[in-house]
């Protein structure tokens, strides 16, 4: 998430009622969680196991609940609660907006968009030429729908994501303050879920067609050209990169991707990434020629249980 307009360092320590370390008038211009980090944003750690990825990440604040070494060009902010004091920020700079109407604030649709019955549009969404919704459509605030794209019925676009911390009165959730963009050409089947970016972008690429009851984790990345079959299941921070074709009921964990032109069959599990050009099956997916090996292999034990 970019920020209207930069903040100093001592601004947004101000903002937490805590402890810096740097330059006073370090600036910072966006909030992200560390998948998604870019130059001048602000990232948040509470792990020692975590505290290097984070200070050398391409985030130039760092979220800390420990004085450490600042490295160079970089500001710290000292918390007692990291994870609580970015919730802080999030909602500070972008609080929850209910919308009580049909069409919510700041919102521009194209005079071309089909719109039918009981579509619901939140706040700050665009909705570009040619687009059609179809009923029972929600599309939530920070929704961008370039032109030509297709919304089956009942799908919900933008819904906050699933990230928790687990605490002892229960599960903490991060307050989402990302996105959807769904490129032109790209069409989101029936009873779909596409979860908005917890401070960036879930994005669903160029002319990418995506199967009924399909549901996307927050800020996955897919490409352009690819293909979701029914029942399909991603979760956060996946890569798909252009031409991937995901049949039925594929499911995949967490921070994996997927290269250019992969196929995995129906039914596979996918838990590391996957090499482009190949096909895949089996749970966890593996090259196809391997997968049906073994099970061809598989089949011959009882004769060799048998013989023993």
């Amino acid at each position: 998430m970019k920020l209207a307009k930069p903040h100093t360092l001592k601004e947004i320590a101000e903002i937490l009622g805590c402890e810096f370390i740097g330059n006073a008038d370090h600036n910072v211009t966006g909030i992200n969680e560390i998948h998604r980090v870019e130059t001048g944003d602000i990232v948040f750690v509470d792990h020692p196991k975590y505290y290097e990825k984070a200070l050398k990440s391409a985030a130039t604040t760092i979220l800390i609940d420990k004085e450490v070494d600042c490295p160079e060009g970089k500001g710290l902010l000292i918390s007692a609660a990291p994870f609580d004091d970015f919730n802080k920020l999030t909602r500070h700079f972008r609080p929850l907006r209910p919308f009580h109407q049909a069409i919510g604030e700041d919102t521009v649709i194209d005079d071309t968009a089909i719109i039918y019955p009981n579509v619901s549009i939140g706040n700050n969404v665009n909705v570009g030429k040619h687009v059609v919704l179809y009923p029972g459509v929600v599309l939530m605030d920070h929704t961008t729908l370039e032109d030509n794209v297709i919304i089956g019925p009942n799908s919900v676009i933008g819904h906050y994501a699933f990230y928790y911390k687990k605490k002892a009165d229960g599960y903490n959730r991060m307050h989402t303050c990302g996105g959807v963009l769904i490129q032109k050409n790209a069409e989101i089947g029936a009873s779909c879920t596409i979860d908005a970016g917890v401070s960036a972008l879930t994005i669903v690429g160029e002319g990418t067609k995506i199967d009924n009851k399909v549901h996307v984790g927050h800020d996955t990345v897919i490409g352009k050209h690819c293909l979701l079959a029914a029942n399909v299941g991603l979760a956060g921070c996946v890569e798909l990169k252009d031409n991937v074709t995901l049949w039925g009921q594929v499911g995949c964990a967490s921070d994996v991707e997927i290269g250019e032109n992969v196929v995995v069959f129906a039914q596979s599990g996918i838990s590391k990434n996957l090499a482009p050009d190949k096909t895949y099956f089996g749970s966890p997916a593996k090259d196809v020629r391997l997968a049906y090996r073994e099970l061809a292999a598989l089949r011959k034990l009882p004769e060799i249980l048998e013989n023993l």
